[in-house]
């Protein structure tokens, strides 16, 4: 669908993006993601009500606009997660129109999401993520290239750190210390220690790239210089589980779980490990770690103070 926004509906939609990028520190891809979102919605509600809507009238939809809007959805084939997700981004913007202007959004903010099974993160075996990160190294001939790709996924597995937050790396910090500050998402820091293995990679690939690796620039770059883009360090992935026939769950993100489920195995404090993991909620930190339930229940047998 198509849409020519009204003037004052655009200004909304601006300042709500706005706010989620510079007040609430959404990343810039969340940002575009609920800008798609919403202007999505938006041209449905066009389309369904015969006229590009107006404050006014997106003020009046009533819930049966939502619903069919919701089936429209599901009609294009669109899952339960994903309408989830849509329908979140429509709430956060009528929650922040509602809170800034005062009316009452609660038609819209109390409609509820489809129900979706929780998606289970994957880590990879030990042996799994060693072989992924020694496969990868043999991926391309430039020696270069193979010591980058070695270097990013060992800073994924050894420091749990996400495919953006290493990316993201200045090359001020070069060589790296015994610790990294890390900025999260939500703008939250956290201090995270680097395995003399991640410090090695990371030196190597440091030592063999062509590219002047000026403080202020990012340690991680493409071939002509630019900054390494994400993708391409999933494409290596690809190419390397497919290698070692490993399950489609072999992400450049499995590698975080398998530090997560790896560390709390070995004996870790899952809130320590929550902490290096830079998660708001421990429950997030469980759902990220694939401990099984004897586990669990010896953990509780030598911790319990009762046991």
């Amino acid at each position: 669908m198509t849409l020519a926004l009204a003037p004052a509906v655009r200004d909304l939609m601006q300042g709500w993006l706005t706010d989620l990028g510079s007040l609430r520190a959404a990343s810039p891809a969340t940002v575009d993601a609920y800008a798609r979102d919403l202007t999505d919605f938006l041209a449905f509600q066009a389309d369904h009500g015969g006229a590009v809507p107006g404050p006014a009238a997106l003020r009046a939809l009533a819930a049966s606009d939502l619903r069919a809007w919701m089936a429209a959805q599901r009609g294009r084939g669109v899952g339960s997660r994903s309408l989830a997700r849509r329908l979140s981004a429509v709430k956060g913007f009528y929650r922040w129109w509602s809170e800034r202007e005062g009316f009452d959004a609660t038609v819209i903010l109390s409609m509820r999401a489809p129900k979706h099974g929780r998606r289970l993160p994957r880590p990879l075996s030990v042996d799994g993520a060693r072989d992924m990160i020694e496969t990868v190294g043999q991926q391309d001939l430039r020696d270069w290239v193979s010591a980058r790709d070695v270097a990013v996924l060992t800073l994924l597995y050894g420091c749990g750190l996400r495919r953006s937050e290493a990316l993201a790396l200045d090359a001020g910090l070069l060589p790296l210390n015994d610790t990294l500050r890390i900025r999260g998402k939500g703008g939250k820091d956290r201090e995270v220690p680097v395995l003399p293995a991640a410090r090695a990679a990371v030196a190597r690939y440091a030592a063999l790239c062509p590219h002047d690796l000026a403080p202020g620039t990012p340690v991680f770059r493409g071939i002509r210089g630019g900054p390494l883009n994400g993708r391409l360090v999933a494409g290596v992935m690809e190419a390397a589980r497919m290698q070692l026939g490993l399950p489609a769950t072999a992400t450049p993100h499995a590698l975080r779980h398998s530090f997560a489920t790896h560390l709390l195995n070995a004996g870790g404090d899952l809130r320590a490990i929550q902490e290096l993991l830079g998660h708001a909620s421990l429950s997030t930190t469980q759902a990220y770690t694939a401990v099984d339930t004897a586990r669990l229940l010896d953990v509780y047998a030598m911790a319990h103070p009762k046991a």
